[in-house]
């Protein structure tokens, strides 16, 4: 992908040709090599899962008892289990294959004489990389060309200041690691991969694995006491039977059989299925998520910390109006050939980078050119410098000609020049009439002066030389044409609205006023933040929407401050100074386009295409992906009760036909469980209130007692239907085989009933129907089918140890499965009236 750039044209970089031979003489800029994923072993990891070594004990029994058919039959749901966690697995796997391949970091470097921007991974010895402000180094090099360049080391050598470097120093070197602290600079690499400095070091950090989520947390910790309780209820059952039957292996047989029907293996994997797809899906919506653990978050988000530049604003710096000082006049575009509106231009220029890559300074030099007559760029050098510092912050650069004659010009934030410049009070006051008036229109502005000092010995601060105010270059960012409509949903979704900017008061509180933002008259400044305690800074944060001349410890504080008030923040930021506070916030976000590289490696999702939009996709992609989960797990629970109850209740109370299940029955119960919780429920369309919700609290999980109550009643309800068919079936006479017919067909009939229901706990099931889930259509025929296969193909039932039912028979099983699952439409229905 080409860019445009401003690069001294003799410098063209590689050619193809001298690219591949780089290449396959030193290789590629790799620190590490990854083990590259290999399906044998991938399958291997499957089949030391729980489930999978219980049903290969099943088939060892079933073959020491001589029971082959069964033996088979466990053998091909070794498989058919396998192969559903191995086809999930993949799935997942890919998404994050390709999530990782748009997270890789991009470097842009010189070839053929244009800009490209590549993968890191492919810049070679020799390249030409040009490295700005933001960016991370990505190779050791010699720097070629530079532009008020400086970097920080301290990666490296542990030293926290910037170090200013140039091809015209000593100090030209450039290291892998570093971070670009301010300006541009082209570099000529020489070390890359593991010979690099920081390749020597060793790559421990990129081993180092994210520690687990709360969610995370809480689902292993379920599993796992499953787990034990299953082993403690096998231990029991298998004891019982073998107690009162005297029988080893059969015993076993059923102690396994209750040990697979606890075991809830299909939450893990739901899990990670929709996490990994979650984040597949928005990365196809343009939303890059760095750290799947994020898109759990994402539904939390109460407040969102916003910039404005860029985000709110379209990022278009157009020059709107001049202002000279010593005439008090604000020149519009068609007066800017006025001789004192060409000499605030033309100081303004030179106050800028000689190679401009600021969008304002770009738009200065090309004023520049519209409007003078003898452009003398060519004629003067840049012989001292001052980068943008202090607060406010401004900039100085020192040109000389030939001939020795001088220009010293400054521009920055109009505060900082207001200060330095030889003014009285009165003409301070002028001035700033002219910047509230323009201000109020949401321009920005920058302050223009010039100094006369005429010694060669600079001081070490640009505040320290005498300045005088020429004027004001005013630029326009207009907000973005959808702003509006965005930031109304986000007040929808019941999610805060805040405004972090490093701009001043009266243009922000312009702009968030176009933009729809509410309550933009409360408005605090970085340094008025910082004088606060905790308690008051809380209070005021709460009270203000606009958060104005922010610099990086008062964006950091904010962040804090709102995280120590149980708020989930999600931070939006392009700059080095927002890197803290994105790292801090629970949803760091940067910009894809203006980003720059420290930002978004600090993010945790990146909008590849600036749109603030996107977060509105993002937190509906959040809350709908754990609203399904939330679904998957309790649709796992409510069906897992009946299976344990079904296969356990005979045998401990004694009834007639203690072994109702067999593995087989369990297994293809599993079976149908597995797809329906992963690949089903994550394929479930969002409701249709989801965003007028209140956001979650990210503590609130649906492993609560309190939300788990609903599903544990619904597996009881279930298990309180199918053992009245056992009792009825027994009281009418019935044989073993259609007592089991009638109680398996009754499972499954619920099951299906059970997936449908539990779309949704509010809507009623028949507006969950108008829901498009083609999945869940495929998956519960697929699973009526083999009932039918089951019960009506001889062998099968054979197998099963099943009958044909007659049409009463179905319908009686459909009756006490409706009956059992659907009175939870009744709760529903209570919830919708009492919420009117």
């Amino acid at each position: 992908m080409a860019k445009e750039i401003n690069i001294p044209k003799n410098i063209i970089g590689l050619t193809d040709a001298e690219v591949l031979a780089s290449r396959n003489q030193f290789g590629n800029n790799e620190q590490i090599q990854k083990q590259q994923y290999k399906w044998w072993l991938a399958l291997f990891d499957l089949l030391k899962e729980p489930m999978l070594l219980l049903l290969i004990a099943v088939a060892i029994i079933y073959f020491i008892l001589g029971e082959n058919s069964e033996a088979f039959f466990m053998l091909a749901a070794i498989v058919a289990v396998s192969g559903i966690s191995f086809f999930q697995d993949n799935r997942s796997r890919k998404a994050l294959e390709a999530l990782e391949k748009l997270n890789e970091p991009l470097s842009t470097v010189l070839r053929n004489g244009l800009a490209v921007a590549i993968p890191t991974r492919e810049i070679v010895i020799n390249d030409l990389v040009i490295a700005e402000e933001g960016n991370t180094i990505n190779a050791d090099g010699e720097i070629v060309h530079s532009n008020d360049f400086s970097v920080n080391e301290s990666t490296l050598t542990g030293e926290a200041y910037a170090v200013f470097k140039s091809e015209k120093t000593d100090k030209k070197t450039v290291y892998s690691g570093t971070l670009v602290a301010s300006g541009l600079a082209v570099y000529k690499t020489t070390k890359i991969g593991p010979e690099t400095e920081i390749g020597k070091l060793g790559n421990s950090i990129i081993n180092i694995k994210e520690q687990p989520t709360p969610l995370q947390i809480q689902i292993e910790k379920f599993v796992k006491g499953m787990a034990i309780i299953g082993i403690v209820i096998f231990l029991l059952v298998w004891g019982v039977y073998f107690w009162k039957t005297h029988n080893l292996l059969n015993s076993l047989l059923k102690g396994l059989t209750l040990a697979m029907s606890i075991l809830p293996e299909e939450i893990p994997v739901a899990f990670t299925t929709f996490m990994a797809l979650g984040s597949w899906r928005l990365m196809k919506e343009g939303i890059i998520v760095k750290k799947i653990r994020t898109v759990e978050t994402l539904g939390s988000a109460t407040v969102i910390c916003t910039d404005k530049t860029g985000t709110i604003t379209q990022n278009k710096m157009s020059l709107q109006s001049v202002y000279n000082f010593e005439t008090n006049q604000l020149f519009e575009q068609e007066n800017w050939h006025n001789a004192s509106a060409k000499k605030v231009i033309e100081l303004a220029m030179w106050a800028s980078e000689p190679i401009p890559f600021d969008p304002m300074e770009q738009t200065l030099h090309h004023e520049y050119e519209t409007t003078t007559i003898d452009d003398s760029r060519r004629d003067y050098t840049m012989v001292h410098e001052y980068p943008l510092d202090g607060k406010p912050p401004m900039m100085t650069h020192v040109f000389e000609n030939k001939q020795g004659q001088r220009i010293i010009a400054a521009k920055g934030a109009p505060e900082a020049l207001l200060q330095v410049s030889n003014l009285n009070q009165s003409e301070k006051n002028t001035i700033q009439q002219t910047i509230t008036t323009v201000a109020a229109k949401s321009y920005r502005i920058l302050a223009v002066g010039y100094s006369d000092f005429s010694g060669s010995n600079y001081p070490e601060y640009q505040q320290e030389l005498p300045f005088h105010f020429v004027g004001l270059v005013i630029f326009y960012d207009p907000p973005k044409v959808n702003i509006q409509q965005v930031i109304k949903q986000f007040y929808e979704a019941g999610i805060q609205v805040k405004v972090i900017t490093g701009d001043n008061s009266a243009t922000t509180k312009a702009i968030a006023q176009m933009a729809g933002i509410k309550n933009p008259n409360f408005a605090m400044e970085g340094n008025e933040i910082m004088q606060l305690d905790e308690v008051s800074r809380l209070e005021r944060i709460h009270k203000s929407t606009l958060m104005t001349r922010m610099f990086p410890a008062a964006k950091l504080a904010v962040v804090n401050a709102l995280k120590n008030d149980n708020q989930v923040v999600a931070m939006i930021g392009d700059g080095v100074n927002d890197g803290p506070a994105l790292k801090a916030s629970h949803i760091g976000i940067a910009m894809g386009k203006k980003g720059t590289e420290i930002a978004k490696t600090a993010a945790d999702l990146i909008l590849v295409d600036d749109d603030l939009s996107k977060m509105i996709i993002a937190v509906a992609a959040g809350r709908r992906i754990y609203t399904n989960l939330k679904k998957a797990v309790q649709y796992i629970v409510s069906i897992h009760i009946p299976i344990i109850l079904t296969v356990s209740l005979p045998l401990f109370l004694g009834w007639i036909y203690p072994d109702i299940f067999s593995p087989v029955h369990v297994i293809f119960l599993e079976l149908v469980m597995g797809p329906m919780c992963s690949i089903v429920y994550e394929n479930e369309p969002a409701e249709k209130n989801s965003m007028t919700q209140k956001p979650r609290e990210l503590s609130t999980t649906f492993l609560s007692l309190k939300e788990m109550g609903i599903s544990i009643i619904q597996g009881i309800a279930i298990t309180a239907g199918i053992l009245i068919v056992y009792q009825l079936s027994v009281q009418n006479g019935s044989d073993e085989k259609t007592t089991r017919t009638l109680v398996f067909t009754t499972m499954v009939f619920a099951n299906i009933i059970l997936s449908l229901v539990n779309r949704s706990f509010y809507y009623s099931v028949f507006t969950s129907l108008k829901n498009k889930n083609n999945m869940m259509i495929f998956v519960n025929s697929i699973t009526l089918l083999m009932l039918g296969l089951i019960l009506y193909s001889s062998p099968v039932a054979t197998f099963f140890e099943v009958i044909p039912l007659d049409i009463p028979q179905l319908g009686t099983c459909l009756a006490v499965s409706s009956v059992s699952v659907l009175w939870i439409e009744l709760y529903k229905w209570y919830k919708r009236y009492k919420n009117g």
